[in-house]
């Protein structure tokens, strides 16, 4: 799959590139549908079905009740009948209440049926921290996803790749989770995050799954993220560029499968690496990417990893707690200043 480029370009919010994908594949594709909670009248409350009630009716555009497992389920047979359905988990924490479906069938019939059954299925749900949304409504999670064999992976920055990864997660034969983070969406409530805006190519736009993007090019330290520390880490380095450091900034866009040439290739020129990920430290995204080097030639890195990441405590209500355990600006430039100056 390739990128299909346009001519034309205009500036949107996240979640309007993510609806216009959906909005262009189901008038594509009959087979398409779109299913969550509060994702019809009320045109889901990140923004990510507004308008789509609208143009496609009540069969297409389906409010469910609060049962995540049913509509998933519903969701998985509706994929195994030859249908692409869009199912939106509200948030990445309620992941807990419907494990079962998630990774026990979506993820695994494929495999059980020895190939002959697809489950083209694009799973979607919200993440992240930063707007005192509380422990149970803050998590990132991408890293367990991706832990659990069976299922891609997908976490877009920027609104041209909110676009181009929803039509390749789509298309897709495989089962793809699409995580998005709150606050890149571009949403009213969350306006004080200024990096929700973006150019987007009119028409078909495609982003391959599985390759990374090297949003800004540098020779100092390779700085490898994703999702809304994509915009922190590109912040960061622009100030320490002022101090004589230049800093690659690499946007993996997709954990499964993930870039590892990329990662690779930038880390050799560098030489040096900071991970950062709003996920956990623990077992988690940091980790696979400094063993991905570690593994290929520890003699790349002249210097120890950093990894900035969230610690393992449940994500504070209270604001200022909540940002000393996030990975922002400030604890992103101390760790490229400790990577530089070892």
């Amino acid at each position: 799959m390739t990128i299909t480029e346009s001519r034309t370009e205009r500036r949107l919010t996240t979640s309007r590139a993510m609806v216009e994908a959906i909005e262009q594949e189901m008038e594509h594709d009959p087979s398409v549908f779109y299913m969550g909670e509060d994702v019809g009248a009320y045109g889901g409350i990140f923004g990510s079905t507004t308008g789509l009630l609208e143009r496609f009716g009540p069969q297409r555009i389906i409010d469910t009740p609060i049962s995540e497992t049913a509509f998933i389920g519903l969701g998985i047979g509706a994929a195994v009948e030859g249908m692409r359905p869009i199912v939106e988990l509200m948030f990445a924490d309620f992941m807990g209440v419907c494990l079962d479906q998630i990774y026990n069938h979506m993820a695994k019939i494929h495999f059980e049926s020895g190939g002959s059954v697809q489950v083209p299925m694009v799973l979607t749900m919200a993440a992240g921290g930063g707007y005192s949304d509380g422990a149970q409504h803050s998590q990132c999670l991408w890293g367990t996803f991706a832990h659990l064999p069976g299922m891609k992976v997908v976490v877009p920055s920027t609104p041209a790749d909110a676009k181009g990864l929803m039509t390749a997660a789509i298309r897709d034969d495989n089962p793809v989770v699409y995580v998005f983070h709150k606050g890149v969406m571009g949403l009213a409530w969350m306006a004080k995050n200024a990096h929700a805006l973006g150019e987007v190519p009119e028409g078909e736009y495609v982003v391959p799954i599985g390759k990374a993007r090297v949003a800004r090019e540098g020779s100092d330290v390779t700085l490898a993220t994703l999702s809304l520390s994509v915009h922190h880490a590109l912040d960061v380095a622009e100030k320490v560029s002022e101090q004589g450091i230049e800093v690659e900034v690499i946007d993996l866009r997709s954990l499964v499968p993930l870039d590892r040439d990329t990662l690779l290739e930038s880390v050799g020129k560098t030489g040096r690496l900071v991970v950062v990920d709003e996920d956990y430290l623990s077992y988690g995204v940091s980790g696979e990417i400094v063993a991905t080097v570690a593994e290929t030639d520890p003699g790349m890195l002249r210097v120890p990893a950093q990894r900035v990441a969230v610690p393992d405590v449940p994500i504070p209500y209270a604001h200022a707690l909540e940002y000393a355990v996030l990975p922002r600006q400030q604890r992103i430039e101390q760790a490229i200043h400790t990577a530089v100056r070892a």
